[in-house]
């Protein structure tokens, strides 16, 4: 009786004593904080368009590629330093050299062929605010593409903007979907409140 006893306990002891088997977390991202939302009016003399952009955010005039090269006096940058991201917009104004529908072309061919390899969708939403002639298309690129919020802008006579919001690290669509949503808002607000100058 007393060896069954010892057997018992020690098989007892056995089982009950087993390494923890190993299991992986989870891949988890560091939770961003974002500011409150404020915004502040960019309107530079001589510039062909105004707009309200978030008090968070700085307008740098885009030299990098393009140096100080007359034809482009109006491209700008708005820079989120603490998100990380960067709206670069393009002017042109619309000639006969530069029609309408080439920059539209243009601009669809760069949202559309230029992430259609990485990107699980691209939607496209138009929008147009009459009383103040301003129309666009808004596009949302879902997946792994470099860019997930593209538009352009035109009063379809003389002004044609495009934008497209970066972040400054390797695409990953889940760590910067609250990043792309909360700036989202901030392009979509830019939109609403912009304005043609001349």
């Amino acid at each position: 009786m007393r060896s069954l006893l010892v057997v018992c306990l020690s098989l007892f002891f056995l089982i009950a004593c087993r390494p923890e088997t190993y299991t992986p977390k989870p891949r988890g991202y560091a939770r961003t904080e974002f500011p409150l939302r404020a915004y502040t009016l960019f309107e530079e003399p001589g510039f062909p368009y105004s707009f309200e952009y978030p008090v968070y955010g700085r307008v740098i005039k885009d030299t990098l590629f393009f140096g100080q090269k007359p034809e482009n006096p109006y491209w700008i940058n708005i820079d989120f330093p603490t998100i990380g991201g960067t709206i670069y917009m393009s002017y042109k104004t619309i000639t006969q050299q530069s029609p309408l529908a080439k920059l539209i072309e243009d601009a669809h061919e760069m949202s559309f062929m230029a992430h259609s390899k990485r990107a699980d969708y691209i939607g496209d939403a138009v929008f147009q605010f009459t009383d103040r002639n301003v129309y666009g298309i808004f596009y949302e690129v879902g997946g792994n593409a470099a860019s997930a919020h593209q538009f352009i802008i035109t009063d379809s006579v003389k002004h044609f903007v495009r934008g497209a919001l970066y972040f400054d690290v390797t695409p990953n669509a889940d760590s910067l979907k609250p990043a792309n949503d909360f700036l989202k808002q901030d392009i979509l607000h830019l939109l609403e409140t912009l304005r043609w100058q001349k």
